[in-house]
């Protein structure tokens, strides 16, 4: 069973992996990384900006070296791509 797990964890390690984090302004969001609790064992993160599959990639890659587990989704109906990111 997963571990409960933080946004505010999974924001730490991105930021010191040197991320910038989307900002809303203006109505819209600034280009790059968001980060939300999906609940007790699930965070989930989005990149806001041009080149999402990219970034997303990136992430994916950084947060498993991190030690997370990592899924890529995409949200319904053609949505937003998201990584679900978990403790194993």
């Amino acid at each position: 069973m997963a571990q409960r797990i933080r946004a505010a964890e999974v924001e730490e390690v991105l930021r010191d992996q040197g991320h910038d984090f989307s900002e809303f302004e203006d109505g819209d969001w600034d280009p790059g990384v968001r980060v939300a609790q999906a609940g007790r064992r699930l965070v989930t993160v989005f990149w806001d900006g041009p080149g999402e599959a990219d970034q997303l990639t990136a992430l994916t890659t950084q947060l498993c070296g991190a030690g997370y587990h990592v899924v890529p989704t995409e949200q319904d109906r053609g949505g937003r791509r998201r990584l679900e990111v978990t403790l194993p």
